[in-house]
């Protein structure tokens, strides 16, 4: 049987992502955290409580974030990250099972590494193998 690999992490574009932000926050109650230049703009969005070191305390939710909308990306809708062990054997099945990958895998410092993908319906999704574990 294969290794399930699970959705750790959603993601949607934001034109403007104060508005946004403000939005989940009144909305929904979500905790959001504005990263800066070096993180893409990015803002994490807080869907449910953690502990010290970011991990989920709800079976069964997860957190997110949104991006910044750029007019040269493609497929900028909601989507989904699929955590994988290992990037390049993920991108490779992507490939073999008639889905692309979209450009060259990135670092996101502190969270591991990531890349987006069209699957076999135009969906866009993402994947992400985590950086390994610090052991104390």
């Amino acid at each position: 049987m294969q290794k399930m690999n699970p959705v750790v992490h959603f993601e949607m574009p934001a034109e403007d992502r104060q508005r946004m932000a403000d939005f989940y926050a009144k909305t929904f109650g979500w905790k959001m955290q504005m990263m800066g230049e070096e993180m893409g703009n990015y803002v994490l969005a807080q869907t449910t409580d953690t502990d010290a070191d970011g991990m989920i305390q709800t079976k069964g939710a997860i957190n997110g974030g949104f991006f910044p909308k750029k007019p040269d990306w493609p497929a900028q809708y909601p989507s989904v990250v699929i955590a994988v062990e290992d990037i390049g054997e993920a991108m490779k099945k992507v490939n073999e099972g008639g889905g692309k990958v979209l450009g060259e895998p990135m670092k996101i410092p502190g969270v591991g590494i990531y890349v987006s993908f069209t699957d076999t319906e135009g969906n866009r999704a993402s994947m992400m193998a985590p950086l390994p574990e610090k052991k104390d």
